[in-house]
């Protein structure tokens, strides 16, 4: 039972110089002219465009002079279900990814749908693992789109017809691994990771892939390996002697399962590097140390794997701080020199610059509300911790912020070049953690920690848009976003930041004010970071909407103001200057509990229901107190709670596998039952909760026992 517990936690917590940050860039934007604009900039091959990552596009056809005219040039209906990730843009077709690595390939200027590839996720899934949010995305490069699924697998597919090229397994099928992050292509190599460091000690690696062959070429381990054998390499070397007492097979993680970067100058590939299982420092490393390399930016030889440097954001870790945030590579002008660094704004609130060739500490400083540290020492570059962290031997519980859901999340931060600003989507959010209470059965019980992720605070449930400054590590410009999961990022070079909200709308800002200057209203939430790519001298802007993932699951709460339904109508977006498209009109449909007369909730089943929805995980996807955001059918308004076939039919039988709801035998049918009930009573509730919103004012609070689910 305390893997289930654990693969509960798993998705429910699933610089130093002053000057002007634009030195590097021309002063006056010259407009590109159709004719001239740069072919790099045409294709967008990668997660974040290229391999710095900077979620940038130099194409400046649409620019605040006729950002007025950018209308719809062509959309296509996607399916419910994971929908927030980015294109990928080569040669003359756009290809989108969604729900279960189902991937599409359309022509770019007409939006003509040429092809479906369908990897047969749903179908050859064993664990509840494997039936996730699906992949963050997709990369191209030289005809080939690579994907990898959740299961495992690592493929490469013909751009022409979407026929398999190769396919590999990353692991076992047995393995308590899942692997839905971007896959990156840099030089010919195929970059890929996977997650799991939450439910048991597995070692966490990023594997490189021959792009033409699928021949493994390297493999870099982020956690030492059994201690009474030999070193394998440098990086072991590096980090046994922080890892101390009887840990090897306790402890373990450091997953890779977003961040990837490339700097093809240097000849580096920079890893960013997950959190240690257990969460308890003291369970998992019993004889203190560090803990290489979770929470860290590795940079290794792009050749061959090998380590080269690292730095550590959360030395000792134990409040799940990761560093798998986008690291984002550029060459600022610092004490008036030109220096290529590296810049990342991981969970635990610190913005970090650091030199891209040697990993040197440069800067680092708060871009939101943070209680765990005071701040990073400039000379050592090691955070000056709120002795309270190390919760262990201590009564109640620590306020942190941020909590385990973090400052900045996995949606990306974009920068420009011409502005010399990065655009940070940010979460205000904090948490209650402590040592575990005796006989405690919540969600950590088994890892040594009590965590309450989204506790009512003051302040909290909060998200904005942020123009940083990294030279002088301050914000130029800030705007507060509805709810608590804000969209992933894109700057162009006509002066210009995109970006989603929770609301429905599509949002651009001027780069260097943060002045709205276009909107665009969807039907769904758009949280997905949106590209820009050319086709015959015509720049397209595009993204997908849908709400999904911890913001359409765990992390909903804070979005429940808003219409995030998981079946509302889903597109691929794409946008151009005169575009005539337009999508039928939708009238928002009310939501209306099932009517269920006759039932009277029983105070400790509504107790035991409640606590059973969380141990079982059914608030990784259906929402912290049965909330709903999208990322699954709100349970509050389905008819299916109302009989009790039907509800052991889906849940304990998979009825519904085909759709991505994976079976959950394990749970006794005492438990289901319980469930059954919470969920009732939940859907007893609901209207007073929507009118409240609806008024404008605070929900009800959800009962104490939906609170206990949470922990």
């Amino acid at each position: 039972m305390d893997r289930l517990r654990f693969f509960a936690l798993l998705s429910a917590l699933l610089l130093a110089a002053c000057g002007d940050p634009s030195a590097t860039a021309d002063k006056d934007r010259k407009a590109i002219s159709p004719s001239t604009m740069l072919a790099p900039d045409s294709d967008w091959p990668n997660y974040g465009g290229d391999g710095h990552e900077q979620h940038y596009s130099g194409l400046d056809q649409i620019q605040q002079g006729n950002i007025a005219n950018l209308k719809l040039a062509w959309y296509y209906d996607l399916e419910p279900g994971f929908s927030v990730s980015a294109p990928v843009k080569g040669g003359d077709k756009l290809f989108a990814t969604t729900s279960h690595s189902v991937i599409r390939a359309f022509n770019a200027a007409s939006g003509q749908l040429l092809w479906e590839f369908d990897p047969k996720t749903r179908e050859i899934a064993q664990s509840p693992l494997h039936m996730g949010w699906g992949n963050k995305g997709i990369a191209w490069e030289n005809g080939r789109v690579f994907l990898s699924t959740t299961d495992g697998r690592m493929i490469a597919l013909d751009d022409q017809n979407g026929e398999v090229v190769w396919e590999t397994r990353q692991f076992a099928l047995s393995e308590m691994r899942y692997s839905n992050g971007a896959p990156r292509v840099f030089d010919g190599k195929v970059i890929i990771g996977h997650g799991g460091a939450d439910i048991s000690p597995i070692r966490g690696y990023a594997t490189a892939y021959d792009a033409k062959t699928g021949e493994e070429l390297w493999r870099f381990y982020t956690v030492p390996g059994d201690p009474s054998t030999p070193a394998e390499s440098k990086a072991e070397e590096v980090m046994r002697p922080t890892w101390k007492g009887e840990w090897y097979g306790k402890g373990g993680g450091g997953t890779l399962w977003n961040a990837f970067s490339y700097d093809e100058a240097l000849n580096l590939i920079y890893l960013g590097v997950g959190n240690g299982f257990p969460y308890n420092h003291k369970m998992r490393s019993p004889g203190g140390g560090d803990n290489l390399f979770l929470a860290s930016i590795v940079a290794v030889n792009a050749d061959t794997g090998e380590y080269v440097w690292h730095y550590q954001v959360c030395p000792a870790e134990q409040w799940d701080c990761t560093a798998v945030q986008d690291m984002t590579i550029a060459t600022l002008t610092m004490a008036g020199k030109p220096r290529k660094v590296l810049m990342q704004a991981p969970k635990n609130g610190f913005f970090y610059v650091l030199d891209a060739a040697t990993g040197e500490f440069i800067s680092a400083e708060k871009f939101a509300k943070v209680t765990w540290a005071e701040k990073i020492d400039q000379k050592t570059g090691r955070p000056v911790e709120n002795p309270a962290i190390r919760y262990q031997g201590k009564k109640g519980l620590f306020e942190m912020w941020p909590g385990p859901q973090g400052a900045h999340s996995w949606l990306p931060q974009a920068f420009s070049p011409r502005s010399g600003l990065v655009y940070l989507p940010i979460m205000e959010m904090g948490s209650l953690i402590g040592a575990p209470k005796a006989n405690d059965t919540g969600i950590g019980a088994g890892m040594g920690v009590t965590m309450i992720p989204d506790p009512e605070l003051p302040g909290s449930r909060r998200s904005f848009l942020k123009a940083w400054n990294p030279i002088t590590q301050k914000a130029a410009w800030s705007i507060e976003l509805p709810g608590d999961w804000p969209g992933g990022v894109l700057a162009t070079a006509g002066d210009l930041v995109f970006q989603g909200r929770i609301d429905g709308y599509l949002k651009a800002y001027n780069a260097k004010t943060g002045a709205e200057v276009w909107s665009y209203k969807t039907v769904a939430p758009v949280v997905a970071p949106p590209i820009s790519y050319s086709v015959n001298g015509v720049q397209y802007i595009a993204v997908l909407t849908g709400s999904g993932s911890q913001g359409g699951g765990i992390l909903a709460t804070g979005n429940a103001a808003y219409r995030t339904d998981y079946a509302l109508p889903r597109h691929l977006l794409v946008f151009a200057l005169n575009g005539s498209a337009e999508i039928p009109a939708y009238k928002m449909p009310d939501l209306l509990p099932p009517k269920d007369a006759d039932f009277k909730p029983e105070p400790d089943r509504v107790m035991a229901g409640a606590i059973a929805f969380g141990n079982n995980a059914c608030l990784v996807c259906h929402g912290m107190n049965a909330i709903g955001g999208g990322a699954a059918p709100d349970l509050r308004y389905s008819t299916m709670i109302l009989s009790a076939d039907a509800f052991s039919a889906v849940v304990k039988r998979g009825a519904l596998k085909p759709r991505g709801m994976p079976a959950s035998p394990w749970i006794s049918d005492q438990d289901l039952e319980d469930i059954r009930h919470y969920l009732r009573m939940r859907a007893m509730q609901a209207p007073s909760e929507a009118a409240a919103l609806k008024a404008g004012r605070k929900a009800p609070a959800a009962p104490a026992a939906a609170m206990s689910s949470g922990m």
